[in-house]
């Protein structure tokens, strides 16, 4: 009797460390959608499999998990915890009801674009408008043609009316427009890791740790400096990866998600590559439609890439980041799969983020004088006009532009993939528009007073009588 008992208890004990386990998994998990510190996801990566690491490990993970804000005197972080989402169109649709006399406010999430442009197409025939149509000189119906639909409503509220679809409308774009530069911001920091489902993330806990880890470490901002930004692959990344393959059984394909290097793309099957090559294919295509896009409506200065007045900068850089970050994974996707001919025909290049007049001149002073990425870049055609078949690039012009900038072509990543070292572990700054600030609290304070930001500073609002 006493022994089923204690079976009972073993089992009762096996079944809520599973459902523990599942559960710190699943934390993890939505790590990799937001913009959590390394030090905190070290934390949880330490709960999670802190009994299982040796001596040496638990002191290499320890060096970030030891900086989390769990484990600080003060719980506080003046940088962002996930991506910024758009601000939601609940206003409109709570007005949309008011003016439409709705009997009640209808449930649509103002956060869903499918869900507004419903909202908006079941409003529309109600003034016999055509969704799209919002020219207000062109598509507004006049006082006969309203009379003979049986529209019996005053000209003031049929323009009111109108009016207020139209703004719906343009909220709806620019919502859409939001969720793209969101969505290319993910890409520029980590890759394509936020598309993975959670079935897969949590195959192997190892797995999921070094993933969850690493995303962290390429979600970190970046820092206005003329040294490089830090690498993402540190010692802990490295002691995570080799904890995966010795210890558990390695999901290689939901790492190349976020670390598509020759390392995991060498243990996928052929079928596997051939779908990731599908993914960054894709992604490159949308890419080069937004950076044409961008190009053709910014009056950008292809020879110095200093930012001016009326560039979009923001949209621009996060673009340019996601382009250069596919493209690396292309390009690892093509040395993987043998099939480097492909770069003798069509090599596309790098693209260059627009710089800040100061940090430009702080590359001046420093001795540093123009990029030679940037050199390369003026040398070669617009990478979209060469993904889209308007010019001609191959590896061979690659490589001439390189040589000229004094840059190796293949070591800088311009036609082979780039060999990337393991960085040390460092805290994670609190930034200030990229400069680095010692106390969060301080930092806070600067951001609202638009310190650090170009623009003119806030007043600083203070309760003293």
């Amino acid at each position: 009797m006493l022994s089923l008992i204690f079976q009972y208890i073993n089992g009762c004990l096996r079944h809520h460390k599973k459902q523990q386990c599942t559960m710190n998994l699943y934390q993890l998990y939505k790590t990799i959608f937001m913009r959590k510190r390394p030090e905190d996801v070290a934390a949880m990566v330490m709960e999670l499999i802190g009994n299982e690491l040796t001596k040496a490990q638990h002191i290499t993970l320890n060096k970030a998990a030891k900086g989390s804000l769990k484990n600080r005197f003060m719980q506080y972080t003046s940088m962002m915890q996930s991506f910024a989402m758009p601000s939601g169109a609940n206003r409109q649709v709570n007005k949309a009801a008011e003016l439409f006399r709705l009997d009640q406010v209808p449930e649509v999430d103002g956060h869903d674009p499918e869900a507004i442009e419903g909202f908006i197409k079941k409003l529309s025939p109600q003034i016999n408008k055509t969704f799209g149509k919002n020219d207000f000189m062109h598509h507004r119906l006049n006082r006969l043609s309203r009379k003979a639909i049986g529209l019996d409503i005053s000209k003031r509220r049929y323009n009111k009316l109108f009016r207020h679809l139209q703004r719906m409308e343009t909220k709806l774009e620019g919502l859409i427009a939001a969720y793209k530069k969101r969505a290319f911001q993910q890409v520029a920091k980590h890759g394509i890791v936020h598309r993975l489902s959670y079935d897969m993330f949590a195959q192997d806990k190892y797995t999921a740790c070094f993933i969850a880890y690493y995303t962290a470490r390429c979600n970190l901002r970046s820092e206005f400096t003329v040294n490089g930004q830090t690498r993402p692959f540190d010692k802990i990344s490295q002691m995570l990866l080799k904890l995966s393959e010795d210890k558990g059984t390695p999901n290689y394909l939901a790492m190349a998600y976020v670390y598509p290097v020759a390392q995991t793309l060498e243990k996928l099957s052929d079928h596997e590559r051939g779908q990731l090559l599908g993914k960054w294919t894709s992604l490159l295509e949308e890419l080069a439609g937004m950076l044409k896009k961008l190009w053709h409506d910014n009056q950008i200065n292809k020879e110095t890439m200093v930012v001016k007045r009326g560039n979009d900068s923001s949209t621009w850089n996060i673009t340019a980041g996601a382009w250069n970050k596919a493209r690396d994974a292309w390009m690892n996707m093509i040395y993987a799969m043998g099939a480097e001919f492909v770069l003798d025909t069509m090599c596309f290049g790098k693209v260059m983020r627009l710089i800040a007049g100061d940090l430009a001149a702080w590359h001046r002073t420093a001795g540093s004088g123009l990029e030679p990425n940037t050199q390369v870049w003026q040398r070669l055609p617009l990478p979209w006009e060469v993904f889209e078949g308007e010019a001609t690039c191959n590896k061979s012009t690659v490589k001439r532009a390189c040589q000229r900038a004094g840059l190796d072509p293949e070591l800088s990543g311009w036609i082979a993939p780039r060999t990337v070292g393991v960085a040390e572990f460092t805290p994670t700054p609190e930034l200030v528009h990229g400069v680095s600030v010692a106390n969060p609290f301080l930092a806070t304070l600067l951001k609202k007073q638009g310190v650090f930001s170009g623009k003119k500073l806030k007043p600083l609002k203070t309760n003293l009588n």
